[in-house]
């Protein structure tokens, strides 16, 4: 009888049809920004109303997911609805067909504690890599607006009431930053992400505004355009006026007091959740430390003044950290900024940005080196911008300038 059983249960187990396990979908970075807290000073406040915010898609896909964040608040972030579509025009119009119902966890609407990030659920929605996607949010409750991006060089729009489903709004007002909106990642036909992690020069400041000629995205173009099996997304982790070594710190009284809150976490401090907690995040371009340099005697206290020695151990900081994550890391030269309007310039950091240059070049230390400083330079003085790539502030390149730092970039190193 026992013999007859186990035959009857191993030929049940030969022949039973396996159940295989649903493989888990390939998230790649689309869109992100990092996000900030804000001075004191920055009172914003929004309360059933709905943030309209656009942002440009460096990959496209089958499926989007969205990530909010409380990270800066203090009190629980409702979110009442939200939505997603494919942009129509230039405005602030959605496509109809496009529109979809985000839901967390299956619910329509949620609330995130404070200090946390909140992940949508799996949209089917198409997107096209280079096009633009709307997200709409309606906060119907009192909403301080702690957790931002202050410098996105793209309008958002503001609205009355829950008008997060309408084709197109009537805007209170033009938002200035990104609102509680720090991800889009996509899964479909791409297979890694880059991350762009820098300053305002990553950041975009100074480019056309809404025209998305950002050293990353032109970079993205870049790799859409190489031929191969390698697709790749990339993310903009740049936040203007951050730092490597020192989170903000504007001396008592001084101007900065009412803008340098923008400036972010010191980058050494920020990489896990800007870097390696990117979806699909493979590769890292890391451009910073002219604000380690130009910072202390300007926006903040002459004690945090750093050497160039301090600034290659926060790099071999962040090696080590990528490396130990699996990526591959590759160190950006520092660009040039002599006279610039800042007050950034001085011998003393000209030589301290040489020396961290050399070091990036010749160390060997990142998995590779992408020579900004090379690109951006002017011939006749390699202390200075170029001319024809100066925004004007002698500091940040203008949108020609961004074209050649995304053409400095070997793209052989992503493959």
């Amino acid at each position: 009888m026992l013999k007859r059983f186990l035959t009857a249960v191993t030929l049940v187990l030969l022949t039973a049809s396996p159940v295989a396990a649903e493989p888990r979908a390939a998230w790649v970075g689309s869109w992100a920004t990092s996000p900030t807290t804000v001075p004191a000073s920055d009172t914003t406040t929004f309360e059933d109303q709905t943030l309209r915010q656009v942002v440009h898609l460096s990959a496209g896909g089958s499926t989007v997911r969205v990530r909010l964040s409380n990270e800066f608040g203090a009190q629980p972030l409702v979110i009442g609805e939200a939505r997603v579509a494919r942009r129509a025009g230039a405005a602030s119009a959605i496509d109809p067909r496009t529109d979809r119902r985000l839901t967390f966890g299956g619910r329509a609407s949620a609330t995130v504690p404070p200090g946390a990030p909140l992940l949508s659920d799996p949209v089917a929605l198409p997107v096209a890599a280079d096009s633009d996607l709307v997200v709409s949010v309606h906060l119907p409750r009192r909403t301080p607006a702690t957790t931002v991006h202050a410098f996105p060089y793209q309008d958002g729009y503001l609205a009355a009431g829950n008008v997060a489903g309408r084709v197109d709004i009537t805007p209170t007002a033009v938002l200035g930053k990104w609102h509680f909106l720090t991800g889009v990642s996509v899964t479909g036909g791409r297979d890694a992400t880059v991350v762009a992690f820098g300053d305002s020069i990553t950041d975009g400041a100074e480019t056309t505004r809404g025209a998305n000629r950002r050293w990353p995205d032109v970079l993205a173009r870049r790799l859409r355009a190489e031929p191969g099996p390698r697709h790749l997304g990339v993310v903009n982790a740049g936040i203007s006026g951050n730092r490597l070594l020192h989170d903000p710190n504007p001396p008592a009284g001084h101007p900065a007091e009412a803008y340098a809150n923008y400036f972010g976490q010191a980058a050494l401090r920020r990489f896990d959740r800007d870097v390696l907690s990117q979806p699909g995040a493979a590769h890292v371009v890391v451009l910073l430390g002219v604000n380690d340099l130009g910072h202390p005697g300007t926006s903040a206290p002459e004690s945090e003044r750093v050497t160039a020695q301090d600034i290659i151990a926060a790099h071999r900081q962040l090696i080590a950290r990528a490396h130990a994550a699996g990526l591959r890391i590759h160190g950006g030269t520092i660009t040039p900024f002599k006279d610039d309007t800042f007050g950034f310039y001085s011998p003393e950091n000209e030589a301290a940005r040489q020396t961290v240059n050399h070091w990036i070049r010749t160390s060997g230390e990142h998995d590779s080196v992408i020579d900004f400083d090379r690109a951006l330079r002017d011939p006749t003085d390699p202390t200075r911008l170029r001319p024809a790539y100066d925004s004007g502030d002698h500091l940040h390149p203008n949108d020609a300038g961004m074209a050649a730092m995304a053409a400095a970039v070997p793209l052989r190193v992503f493959r």
